[in-house]
């Protein structure tokens, strides 16, 4: 092979060999332990094979609460956080005094941790001193008070609402950028043909930000499938096993009960549902696009 002809090669071998050692090896390897029944510490390793991916399937009951906890949370990602982030954009992309301040403060808490927003949350939802309940009593709705982290029909929506507060910013700022890259004369066309301003937003707004909408998209499902730390720390999987998740679960099979094989089981689960997700949703998106 000419020198020429190895070029591209050479320019791609570093980060091929990132990919190799930080992605696919480990995944592999997660896919090896995932065949044993091992707790991680013991030498010996007894192969069973697909049985730990048959025992959770079949015989494990917080497995399935998982799968649909995380379908849940990523529809309402894709409904509630990209459908504000575009509301708090379209509204921040106006000629407002003091706009700037704003979308620094819609933007913040997506610059803090995942724990620190579970802290704070946590002790808003407070049964007796929390700013939640404490409002709600304060308009007279006392009835709607609940201990909203340890009830299990709404420990999951109190936590997804303290994580769309948290993740709502990324797509603000996303859908913002594309915002201000769309000319203005298409608008300014449609008002002299008397076009109102929702027919603007959906014939002109929505395709032109069509490259916005994959990736924010794309980013969203991600985040959604692989959520781990906000629901650990304010549930830690409770009450009752009801706010768990593939990774809350996958951590622990792990280490709390030294299942390393089922845990390894539950993330090759998580993996294969991802690529499930999202390289159809790329494929065809970018396909569109280009049409």
């Amino acid at each position: 092979m000419s020198i020429r002809a190895m070029k591209p090669w050479l320019f791609l071998m570093p980060a091929l060999l990132i990919y190799l050692t930080v992605i696919f090896f480990p995944t592999l390897h997660t896919l090896y332990l995932s065949l044993f029944n091992w707790n991680g510490v013991s030498p010996d390793r007894e192969f069973v094979g697909i049985q730990n991916y048959i025992d959770l399937v079949f015989n494990n009951s917080t497995f399935p609460t998982a799968m649909k906890n995380n379908f849940l949370w990523t529809i309402g990602s894709i409904t509630f956080v990209v459908g504000l982030g575009l509301m708090l954009a379209l509204l921040m992309n106006q000629k407002l005094k003091g706009v700037v301040i704003f979308r620094g403060i819609f933007y913040f808490p997506y610059v803090l941790s995942g724990v620190i927003v579970a802290t704070i949350w946590t002790w808003m939802y407070n049964p007796s001193h929390g700013l939640v309940n404490k409002l709600l009593e304060t308009v007279g709705l006392e009835s709607w008070t609940h201990a909203w982290l340890a009830e299990p029909k709404i420990a999951l929506a109190a936590v997804f609402v303290a994580a769309v507060w948290h993740g709502v910013g990324q797509p603000m700022v996303l859908f913002l950028a594309g915002l201000q890259m769309i000319p203005q004369d298409p608008y300014e066309a449609a008002i002299i043909d008397g076009a109102k301003p929702h027919q603007t937003f959906w014939y002109i707004t929505v395709p032109l930000l069509r490259e916005t909408f994959m990736i924010v998209v794309a980013i969203t499902m991600i985040a959604s499938l692989k959520v781990y730390d906000i629901i650990f720390a304010m549930t830690g999987g409770g009450p009752a096993e009801s706010t768990h998740v593939l990774a809350s679960m996958m951590y622990f099979q792990t280490f709390r009960f030294a299942n390393v094989g089922v845990g390894s089981a539950i993330s090759i689960f998580l993996v294969i549902l991802s690529m499930i997700i999202i390289i159809p949703y790329v494929y065809y998106t970018t396909k569109k696009s280009h049409v």
